[in-house]
């Protein structure tokens, strides 16, 4: 059985092989039994596969000593007897200890996950381009900033903003980009070229093929490899000025 399974004699160390998820609700205690490093994995979006993460979807009142939950306080509290919801709810709120290497290596990946938002969606003013995510954990290891990996990386990316603008110049902003080609080489890359802009301005399909819109600065680098791909070095990617606030801003 699965209980047998997690309480072997050869796991005498229970929490060397088992991490528990616990969730209180409705006054109510609720714990799972999940692989280890799994359950980070799963809130990093990494495992999508639950039955990869779960021991068991049987849900305990405590995991250590076996005791399971009762069906009818499973359905008072959480409004359902779908146990793979009930799981999904414990898994997503609940709180649980990471060992040292494994807090160490989730902070280490939101540190860069956040340094990643940063740089598409900011720019250097002085150069007019994104910073480089290399540059920018830098920048935010010099500042002494600390992320939580618990939150979300854009809402964080915000807040590390603010710091950063203390010690390096960089604007939040919009580009305004404006793509040219030839009607031939845009037939093959036309619809990829639009989705990677917010908002278009103007589209003209005389002859050539241009547009004109804003886009993150994270996607100038792309749209310029996707350009140059498909017109063969011949097409044109160029940032003609920067949104900041609402107020349309072109660079000389």
């Amino acid at each position: 059985s699965i209980m047998s399974k997690i309480f072997s004699p050869k796991n005498q160390n229970l929490l060397t092989n088992v991490v528990v998820v616990k969730l209180k609700k409705g006054g109510k205690r609720f714990e799972i039994a999940c692989y280890k490093n799994k359950v980070v994995a799963w809130r990093s979006k990494i495992e999508k596969n639950l039955d990869e993460v779960l021991q068991t979807d049987t849900v305990f009142v405590n995991v250590v000593r076996g005791e399971v939950a009762k069906a009818t306080d499973l359905k008072k509290v959480f409004n359902t007897d779908d146990r793979n919801k009930i799981c999904l709810e414990i898994l997503e709120k609940g709180e649980f200890q990471l060992s040292e290497k494994e807090r160490q290596s989730a902070l280490s990946n939101k540190f860069t996950e956040i340094a990643n938002c940063i740089s598409n969606m900011c720019i250097n003013p002085t150069t007019e381009r994104p910073y480089p995510v290399s540059m920018l954990e830098k920048a935010m290891k010099d500042a002494h900033i600390s992320v939580n990996p618990n939150r979300s990386a854009k809402q964080q990316a915000l807040e590390v903003l603010k710091t950063l603008k203390e010690s390096i110049p960089i604007e939040r902003v919009k580009m305004v980009v404006r793509v040219s080609m030839s009607q031939s080489d845009a037939k093959k890359c036309r619809d990829k070229i639009k989705a990677m802009y917010i908002s278009i301005t103007t589209e003209e399909n005389d002859g050539q093929f241009e547009i004109v819109g804003l886009s993150e600065p994270g996607n100038y680098k792309p749209l310029a490899e996707l350009v140059g791909k498909h017109s063969r070095g011949k097409g044109m990617c160029e940032v003609i000025g920067v949104q900041d606030n609402s107020e349309l801003d072109v660079l000389k």
